[in-house]
């Protein structure tokens, strides 16, 4: 059944407490990319509207009240934010699922409550914070405090857009700081909403800034190099990476970076199948395989490819390729037209390599009025040559690689043979071989018999081009806290 758009929503930027347009009143559209029908119209920020941003961040930060208030206050106000997100979790659902292009049932039931849940967790741990002491013999005593920063510029990608914001937005806030938000152009929606989150649960004027617009040459470029920055906090392509961080270098903004991902998932011969092809299945076709963490580069151990293959495509033909607002779809289209030309480029790359094609490939049918849709099928090849294009680069859509592997020293160098290091999954039922495995690949998160599992008091964030630095409970509150240590002669 075709879902009908009401109207095309509008999207002002937030700053210093109010929704304004442009300054100069510059839009940009965006469509549903199930039907490229344009959903919303986006006012787009210039530079003096990021400079006004980023001085009511400082404004907020110096002279108001919220780095000073009590931290069970603080904690509160960003407690009453996941509640107003989760009272309003239909329509931010709705919204997601609109924008990206995800099936709604995967936003309203993971990732809304996760998106609450992420200022919770936050707004929890910090009020358990303490410091340490360290006593001198008896002539002195230092001890610690943990103050915040200042002003963050956060900028979140368009494949989580809701639940990686505030996997950033929690623990800033908790800590003290006031923020800047730039959501992807693409995805700009339910993170415009952040703005009257805030400001119905009491969250000062000028705390949470929320600007629309695009990175070289406009608002990105601005924050990154604005002087009222402190740090910046991205989540995004390996590429872009490297440009906020030569950007920020000339004022010293301190960086965190959770970039690209070719994750490994290695199936060893003893593996269960009847688990690890179904998890399988989620880590490389969720989101439409627009997930840092898929599991795109599937290793199997030769003994058991044959089995492995035909339960995986069994697997991923039952998928139901459609309308992201039917409950019945497991995967909607790619994002945009963009990222559709490049994903769908890896297909003739993968021809022209010799790779095998198993499944997928084209273009699925689909009712009329989703024909202008960017869909693709759930594509999976076989690629005996683990250097192949398509088992090196972070294609981002839902194009897997199946690479045979013999002995566990040869699965371990496929492995590791590649820029990223994001994550990882093992799939044995010998635990010594889990653990060596696991201490072995070089990526920042492994997941043994499982995957997309996370505790946010562990670390996260990657190896090698895959990222700087680690998020998740304490990890997160040192980079939004500065440590000062103060020291009291006793005598």
């Amino acid at each position: 059944m075709k879902q009908t758009l009401t109207k095309v929503r509008e999207i002002k930027l937030f700053i210093n407490g109010e929704y304004v347009e442009s300054s100069e009143n510059k839009t940009f559209t965006v469509k549903n990319p199930a039907t490229q029908e344009v959903i919303a119209t986006v006012h787009e920020a210039t530079k003096a509207d990021v400079d006004r941003a980023c001085r009511a961040a400082r404004a907020a930060f110096e002279s108001g009240p919220w780095r000073m208030m009590p931290v069970s206050e603080r904690s509160a106000k960003i407690r009453r934010m996941a509640e107003i997100m989760m009272e309003r979790r239909e329509e931010i659902a709705r919204m997601e699922a609109l924008d990206v292009g995800k099936p709604y049932p995967i936003a309203y039931e993971r990732e809304i409550p996760r998106a609450a849940y992420n200022l919770t967790f936050f707004a929890d741990f910090m009020e358990q914070q303490g410091g340490e002491t360290f006593p001198m013999d008896e002539e002195y005593l230092n001890y610690t405090r943990y103050e915040p920063v200042g002003v963050a510029a956060l900028i979140t990608p368009w494949n989580l857009p809701l639940m990686l914001t505030t996997w950033k937005l929690g623990p800033c806030l908790a800590a003290g700081n006031t923020a800047v938000i730039k959501p992807a152009e693409h995805t700009p929606m339910t993170v415009s909403l952040l703005g009257e989150i805030a400001k119905e649960a009491g969250i000062p004027d000028g705390v949470v800034n929320v600007i629309q617009g695009f990175g070289a040459n406009s608002a990105g470029a601005y924050m990154t190099t604005h002087p009222d920055v402190d740090m910046v906090s991205f989540t995004g392509e390996t590429t872009t990476g490297k440009t906020i961080m030569k950007s920020a270098a000339d004022s010293l903004k301190r960086v965190s970076f959770e970039l690209g991902g070719k994750a490994a998932n290695i199936v060893f011969e003893d593996a269960n199948l009847e688990k690890a092809v179904p998890t399988s299945i989620t880590a490389a076709f969720m989101n439409s395989g627009q997930v840092c963490l898929a599991g795109s580069r599937i290793l199997v151990q030769r003994s058991i490819l044959d089995a492995f293959v035909e339960k995986f495509k069994e697997a991923a033909n039952a998928l139901k390729v459609g309308d992201p607002q039917d409950s019945k779809t497991n995967m909607g289209p790619l994002v945009s037209d963009e990222h559709y030309q490049k994903v769908s480029s890896y297909l003739e790359i993968a021809k022209e390599e010799g790779a095998t094609l198993v499944a997928g490939g084209k273009r699925p049918e689909l009712p009329g009025y989703l024909k202008d849709g960017y869909y693709l099928e759930p594509t999976i090849y076989v690629q005996e040559n683990p250097q192949a294009r398509i088992c090196q680069e972070e294609i981002f859509g839902p194009v897997v690689t199946i690479i045979p592997f013999d002995t566990e020293e040869e699965a371990l160098e496929i492995a590791n043979d590649t820029e990223y290091g994001l994550n990882a999954v093992v799939w044995t039922d010998n635990l010594q071989r889990a653990h060596r495995i696991s201490h072995h690949v070089r990526a920042g998160t492994i997941w043994v018999n499982c995957w997309f599992v996370r505790d946010l008091r562990a670390p996260f964030g990657g190896m090698k081009k895959s990222g700087i630095g680690r998020e998740g409970g304490k990890f997160s509150l040192e980079f939004f806290t500065e440590s000062k240590n103060i020291c009291i002669a006793l005598k």
